[in-house]
């Protein structure tokens, strides 16, 4: 970006669009955080989330989230150091979803690159459960080699669209009893009504639980 120019609009449906929710919103950064060490899994950034969440509290926030669902592995650390409702990943649903559907429907979980989703991000530690969950990332597509750019250059929504429309189809052809769709990556929630008018499935994003989170609030 040249020196003086003024940040690109986040687009429609971005956690970072004010438009996006009907409440308030503040921001922080987390200080050494880049895409490519909060998928990875660095633990020496907790430090860094647990400052910038103490930050966002000083200056008003009533509940913290994030922007990478990543952020999952630093959740009990940052709700331990916070006197408010913490929900950094949309992965903290995928047990509630579970249990919307009979025994024989499955969930897909879309991620950035599912070559870094642990086990242990999931939390459902029944193995039955577990066989319900299947796993689809667009690594290698162009949306995430752009956002391991120092700085990442202005997000190519029809890129992610391309990209997780294509993983979707991958999936619902090898999992016909797909019945819901969680989308990990805080990114995705661009394309979330595109893809629910493709599948015609539900589609769960971070946008929605910080929904459900800001209604249970009085702010």
């Amino acid at each position: 970006m040249p020196s003086g120019a003024a940040p690109p609009k986040p687009a429609p449906g971005s956690m970072l669009n004010s438009a996006t929710f009907d409440f308030p919103i503040i921001f922080e950064t987390v200080a050494g955080a880049w895409v490519e060490n909060v998928v990875r899994g660095d633990p020496a950034l907790e430090p860094s989330f647990i400052a910038a969440a103490r930050r966002l509290v000083e200056r008003g926030a009533v509940a913290i989230s994030s922007t990478c669902g990543f952020s999952i592995r630093h959740q009990p650390a940052v709700a331990k150091s916070t006197n408010v409702p913490v929900v950094m990943s949309s992965l903290l649903l995928l047990p509630a979803l579970l249990r919307q559907l009979p025994a024989s429907a499955k969930i897909a979980v879309l991620t950035y690159d599912s070559t870094h989703v642990a086990e242990d991000l999931l939390g459902v530690d029944d193995p039955a459960e577990r066989a319900r969950i299947v796993i689809g990332g667009i690594e290698g597509g162009k949306f995430w080699h752009d956002e391991l750019k120092r700085p990442p250059p202005p997000i190519d929504v029809a890129a992610i669209e391309k990209d997780v429309a294509a993983c979707t189809e991958r999936l619902c052809i090898a999992h016909p009893d797909i019945a819901i769709i969680l989308f990990e990556c805080a990114a995705f929630p661009l394309v979330s009504p595109a893809i629910r008018r493709i599948t015609k499935l539900p589609v769960y994003d971070i946008t929605d639980l910080c929904r459900l989170t800001m209604a249970s609030i009085a702010w």
